[in-house]
């Protein structure tokens, strides 16, 4: 791909005129594997037909304690996300799909209406706008006004991903969160694959380097991204194996904070965090991540960085922190006994 009009505009023709259904795929990437959570399969059920035989995501982006948020969803697409998360936000809430390919747009509006009006919500809490996921401003996202960014297998597809991540940084509120799905490679491609038009709209070409990753999340603002799931990508097709040789790709969904209070490391500070319970889906224990699973009632000892994720988000109504950050303790041990006792299955802070 030599620039970035020529990516975005085979993207568009992929996406809006090759591809009529997820059965036209000719890798996993752009397929969701693993079963999604009860509340997600309950909601999915009002989803007209039409809008998920055009899914093309890799994960399942959308965390259950969202009533009241603004939404957006970055790549939008045929809208199947938007039109859970609207569900899923209630009628208090709101969720805007933002896409460039005018044909996903068209079968995205088509059932705005009859959806809003069968959950009774007003049909101007589900949107969809014409616009490019670098330039979130342009589709009319004003910055500091959003609660929760989402995406499902769509950064990689765009030529300019350090823009992607400072546009989503400066769209969140402080405390807002980007969840998103997309898919990442064990390392940098070379040339040849990363030129390869059919690989790109696949969503191999464009994947990002996991560590590269890291620094584009860090550069942007957001100090410490953590891991909720990771999966596996089958190249199913036997003309593109060879072409990717022995590169892996993962379809891994990230949660990142948009939190001042970050710090790139996991710092001691002796804070104990609770979950007090009421997520929906997760009354006995909540999955934080893929190393913090808090049992409802039992305090764990976290690092800082987790303590305010904890507390300075949306999910603050959800846990008890005890402790400030009154004294350091040096950085958080993930290995030592004392945190080991305070563990949730899984694994330890770090």
């Amino acid at each position: 791909m030599e620039n970035d009009n020529k990516v975005q505009e085979f993207v568009k023709k992929y996406y809006g005129k090759i591809l009529k259904s997820s059965s036209d795929l000719k890798t996993t990437a752009c397929c969701t594997t693993d079963a999604p959570p009860l509340y997600l399969r309950q909601a999915l059920k009002n989803v007209p037909t039409e809008i998920q035989e055009r899914y093309y995501g890799c994960g399942s982006p959308l965390p259950a304690e969202i009533e009241g948020l603004t939404v957006v969803d970055l790549g939008s697409g045929s809208g199947r996300d938007c039109y859970v998360s609207a569900a899923l936000t209630g009628p208090t809430g709101q969720v805007i799909g933002v896409d460039m390919t005018d044909e996903q747009l068209e079968v995205a509006r088509e059932h705005v209406e009859s959806y809003c009006r069968d959950l009774g919500y007003p049909e101007s809490n589900l949107q969809f706008r014409h616009g490019y996921i670098e330039f979130l401003n342009e589709a009319g996202i004003a910055n500091n006004s959003i609660d929760l960014v989402i995406s499902n297998c769509v950064v990689n597809l765009s030529p300019d991903k350090e823009r992607v991540m400072s546009g989503v940084v400066d769209i969140l509120k402080e405390g807002g969160e980007f969840y998103f799905s997309d898919v990442y490679c064990d390392r940098r491609l070379p040339e040849e694959v990363r030129q390869h038009e059919l690989l790109y709209g696949e969503c191999i070409a464009g994947a990002l380097y996991t560590e590269d990753f890291i620094r584009l999340a860090h550069k942007a603002g957001f100090a410490d991204p953590r891991v909720l799931s990771q999966s596996p990508i089958e190249i199913t097709d036997a003309e593109l194996k060879p072409i990717v040789g022995e590169a892996k790709f993962s379809s891994i969904t990230y949660r990142l904070f948009k939190l001042p209070s970050l710090e790139t490391l996991c710092e001691d500070y002796g804070q104990v965090a609770t979950y007090t319970g009421g997520i929906s889906g997760q009354e006995s224990g909540f999955l934080f991540d893929d190393h913090h699973y808090f049992i409802k009632n039992k305090p764990y000892l976290v690092c800082g960085n987790t303590a305010s994720m904890l507390e300075e988000t949306r999910l603050g109504k959800y846990f008890t922190i005890h402790g400030k950050r009154d004294t350091h303790f040096g950085l958080f041990d993930c290995a030592s006994p004392e945190t080991a006792t305070l563990t949730p299955p899984g694994g330890a802070c770090c």
